[in-house]
């Protein structure tokens, strides 16, 4: 059985052999549908709310750090605040992560 590469390169062995070249399978860009500026403009709404609401959740988990380092278990608030970041990015950074996994 062979694996996955072993198959695209036969293939695109196959495509050259016939004369054709892998470069000429079109890839055409991505375009937004008329009439979606709506749905844009949503998008940018969902982002915004997003982003407030993980500036609340950083504060708080920064309060909740405090409290607990005041205690003794600071510890275990870096853990909150962690995984609000990561939100951070990911909600910052969405559209350029699908754009980079979509291909474009």
């Amino acid at each position: 059985m062979g694996t996955i590469k072993h198959h695209i390169l036969a293939v695109a062995a196959a495509i050259q052999a016939d004369g054709r070249s892998m470069a000429a399978v079109p890839n055409p860009p991505s375009q937004q549908p008329p009439g979606t500026e709506g749905l844009v403009t949503i998008m940018g709404w969902a982002k915004w709310v997003a982003l407030a609401v993980l500036v609340v959740a950083l504060i708080a988990a920064g309060v909740m750090f405090a409290v607990r380092a005041r205690r003794g278990d600071g510890a275990e608030g870096v853990g909150h605040v962690g995984m609000v970041l990561a939100g951070v990015i990911v909600v910052s950074a969405a559209g350029t992560l699908v754009g980079f996994l979509a291909g474009e």
